[in-house]
């Protein structure tokens, strides 16, 4: 309530958007310096990788050996994408988008086609001929897009100049070689085609591996690998060949026929990591359970691995099962990363439900056929070969995905079976935007990520989106609608909207597109709804019916993500048009994209990873969804040389200054009318208790307002940062929780009781300490209870209106009148010269 003395600093337009620019400052230059995972060489991990036989499509003959009983197909229709030339692509006009395929695996129904490059283009479907028309660019290098392939980026350069380039195209042409192998779904095969032509209705899904087979990893044969002579465990290397035990289904053991499998040591990159090892894999803990094995015969018919995954995780057998919202909650802010390093090697499953009362029911609410969101979000790399981490900020990467409670086909058990929806932009690895098998993002040798970083996939089972609503026989999906944004996002990330290379930056980056792909699904929910009468015509007629119930879950799940994804109703330009866009109600020529700061700071909130996975499932669990995560730790061969890091918020690894950073953030969203009501009645009130008060005690006395305008502006303008917005800073946003951390209503009263205290208290020491003019005025009973109820009145303005902006307000108002108009002023000068007068008398 006192005026002290602090540097001057310039006025805002908005304290909301001034605040959180600040805030944004440093959060940009650690998104632009992390996102990306670090500086690529100037030779791609790809290109490297390319160079070894073990990563080249022909290492594999198209004609396999294995035995059916003990390896699977990976994809019952499976190949290998080849861009068409130009010529080629000219001369059929009869579809938009098309590619070859070579296929390596193909129904029993038709065999004749194995081996063959047929067409592959999409079914004639209205609704998928638009998605493929939205997202048909021509493309042109940008300077940024040579700039970015110049240090290392793998960027589609066969489609360089290319016109009208769709999303199979765009798949086709992502690397610099046909080697893109990818499953497909729902094919339709045109008869009487010729060359034969394959039809799909959605993205082709990437795979690693034509078969797989679910084994044991006894022991290395001590077999050097011919390829790759170094890895990470030193030298000499302990080999890549190993003996292997299948499972078998009879006996429910690994006591199967064995043989001798190869599993490549892959190159390491310019800075010296290995994007995976085999080195020890026996030894690894999570190969108890026995490890998915991907691949196929080599030219010599060695089955060699191209992608593992572990077995455990993945069953429906969790590990821990948390129950209570509350307690679900801290699991997701404390414990899901909670000591990564010494987690190194292992995994853990997790199950969190808020509602049910024993883990078997807990357990029992997943059967086969159910779906769950996938929200994906993996960590750093530690260790000897530390990446960078700016800022003690480790930022990894986010996505969504789909996953589905099937009966393991080696097994019998129930297990999940998980896809991604990769928003990826172009990098070193080679790594493509689009649909994923989690064997192929994750598990690959080559560019997975499971042996080099932490990872959380967060399944989240919530029938309101995961099921299918039916009126009267008016199917609507919300899952199918958002795996549609995220597939066109997907397809626009390949060419860069035409421009050759999606890049990070704060506006665009992997979580914030993933996000605004889900922010245009529910826009697209909404617009649906209001625009088909009989949709709202079932509703209104079945009130009771489970389907409506649902319905409304759904509605207000979507307010809340809404509310998230753009706080306070303030949208980002961008994600407006484009979801006007995909909806047809703006009917312009093609996608926008605003990647200025100022987008940046109305998306901040799905501008770090970290932050995105746990809020968004936070939500969900608040809306009594169950979650199940799924934590991996670089599994796999042994690494001595890295460890696993947790992803942080902004500075995460410096303990304190990621929550204040957090609260600050979260208060500092721009003041509404709505605010300025509490802050107006508020104030009414204060001014009713604290005016009698001090005007009866004599300690309030009028003063009129000074008549040296400009100075007196000045000094208002100056009481607005120091001290209303700095203390209101220290004793309100950082000291009390904000209600997006969802603590209790008994610990937010704790802590709001804390800041009063500390407010008052704080007086008495400064006019003691550092602020001398202020005694004996901040040591007066009436200026304490004042102060005291300042300080309750702005606590209630907080609860009312969490912005930092109303608070400040508040505070400013009542000082500015106290200073100015109610002898505030003359009472700190009397002070002054009377410690003058004193200090003068001494000397």
């Amino acid at each position: 309530m006192g005026r002290h003395r602090f540097g001057r600093q310039s006025i805002g337009q908005s304290i909301g958007r001034l605040i959180s620019g600040l805030i944004l400052g440093c959060t940009i230059l650690i998104t632009l310096a992390s996102l990306a995972q670090g500086q690529p060489a100037q030779q791609s991990q790809y290109s490297i990788n390319s160079q070894v036989p073990f990563n080249q499509p022909d290492y594999y003959p198209i004609q396999q050996t294995v035995s059916s009983n003990l390896y699977y197909p990976t994809k019952e229709w499976l190949g290998r994408l080849i861009l068409p030339t130009i010529a080629e692509y000219q001369q059929d006009t009869s579809t938009s988008d098309w590619c070859w395929i070579e296929l390596y695996q193909t129904p029993a129904t038709d065999q004749d086609l194995l081996g063959k490059r047929v067409k592959l283009t999409w079914q004639q479907i209205p609704e998928l001929q638009n998605y493929v028309k939205k997202v048909t660019v021509d493309v042109q290098f940008t300077a940024a897009a040579q700039r970015s392939q110049q240090a290392g980026n793998v960027l589609p350069e066969r489609l360089n100049g290319r016109s009208r380039v769709g999303p199979l195209q765009s798949l086709a042409g992502a690397r610099p070689k046909d080697d893109l192998i990818v499953g497909l779904d729902s094919v339709k095969i045109v008869p009487g085609a010729t060359p034969p032509v394959l039809q799909i209705n959605r993205d082709p899904l990437q795979v690693t591996g034509r078969y797989v087979g679910l084994l044991e990893i006894l022991k290395s044969t001590g077999e050097a690998d011919p390829f790759v002579p170094v890895c990470p465990a030193g030298s000499p290397c302990p080999g890549s060949f190993f003996l292997a035990r299948h499972y078998n289904p009879q006996s429910g053991q690994f006591d199967g026929p064995q043989g001798t499998i190869y599993i490549p040591q892959q190159p390491p990159s310019p800075r010296g990591v290995f994007p995976s090892t085999s080195s020890y894999i026996e030894n690894s803990p999570e190969g108890r359970a026995g490890w998915y094995l991907y691949g196929a015969q080599n030219q010599n018919g060695v089955f060699t691995v191209e992608a593992i995954k572990p077995r455990q995780p993945f069953r429906l057998q969790p590990q821990t099962v948390i129950l209570g919202r509350r307690q679900g909650l801290d699991y997701i802010k404390n414990q899901n990363w909670q000591d990564t390093e010494t987690r190194k090697g292992t995994a853990q499953s997790v199950l969190v439900d808020p509602v049910a009362e024993t883990i078997e029911a807990a357990i029992a609410q997943w059967k086969v056929g159910d779906y769950a969101l996938v929200v994906h979000l993996f960590g750093g790399i530690g260790g000897e070969k530390a990446e960078p981490a700016p800022f003690g900020t480790v930022t990894g990467h986010f996505a969504y995905g789909i996953a589905q409670v099937i009966q393991d086909p080696f097994t019998n058990e129930l297990k999940f079976n998980t896809l991604y929806e990769q928003v990826y932009a172009h990098n070193p690895n080679g790594i493509v935007a689009g649909s994923h098998t989690w064997s192929d993002f994750m598990g690959n040798l080559q560019r997975g990520w499971l042996g080099t970083r932490p990872v959380s996939d967060l399944l989240v089972k919530f029938e309101a989106l995961t099921q299918n609503y039916d009126f009267d026989g008016l199917i609507f999906s919300p899952m199918e609608e958002l795996l549609k944004e995220l597939q066109v996002m997907t397809a626009r990330y390949r060419t860069g909207d035409g421009k050759g290379v999606a890049l990070v930056t704060p506006a665009t980056s992997c979580v914030q597109d993933s996000n605004q792909a889900l922010y245009i699904t529910i826009e697209q929910i909404k617009q649906k709804f209001y625009s088909t009468p009989a949709i709202q015509q079932w509703l209104e007629t079945h009130p009771d019916d489970p389907q409506t119930l649902r319905f409304q879950e759904l509605v207000a799940l979507g307010q809340d993500l809404r509310n998230k994804l753009a706080p306070r109703g303030v949208v980002r330009s961008d994600w407006q048009e484009n979801a006007e866009f995909v909806a047809g109600i703006d009917n312009r020529n093609g996608f926008v994209l605003n990647n200025t700061i100022a987008s940046a700071i109305l998306s901040w909130q799905s501008m770090l990873p970290r932050n995105a996975h746990d809020e968004i499932g936070s939500i969900f669990l608040d809306h009594g969804a169950k979650l199940w995560f799924i934590r991996t730790n670089q599994v796999g061969g042994k690494d001595p040389k890295i460890l696993p890091i947790a992803p942080t918020v902004v500075m995460g690894q410096w303990p304190v200054i990621p929550a204040l950073i957090n609260r600050l953030a979260l208060a500092s969203l721009p003041v509404q009318w709505k605010d300025l009501v509490i802050a107006v009645s508020l104030l009414a009130l204060y001014g009713a208790i604290a005016c009698p008060i001090g005007l009866l005690s004599g300690f309030l006395k009028p003063y009129p307002t000074p008549e040296n305008i400009p100075r007196y502006l000045w000094k208002i303008t100056r009481a607005f940062f120091a001290p209303a917005l700095i203390e209101e800073l220290i004793f309100r946003v950082f000291m009390i929780p904000h209600p997006a951390e969802r603590v209790s209503s008994l610990v937010w009263m704790g802590w709001a009781s804390i800041s009063v205290v500390l407010f008052v208290v704080y007086h008495p020491i400064m006019a003691l300490t550092f602020y001398p003019e202020g005694k004996p005025t901040f040591l007066n009973p009436i200026f304490l209870v004042l102060t005291a109820l300042l300080g309750t009145i702005c606590v209630i303005a907080y609860g009312l209106s969490p912005t930092l902006g109303t608070v400040t307000l508040i505070h400013w108002v009542v000082v500015v009148i106290w200073l100015y108009h109610l002898g505030g002023e003359q009472r700190l000068s009397l002070n002054r010269r009377f410690r003058r007068r004193t200090t003068t008398h001494k000397i």
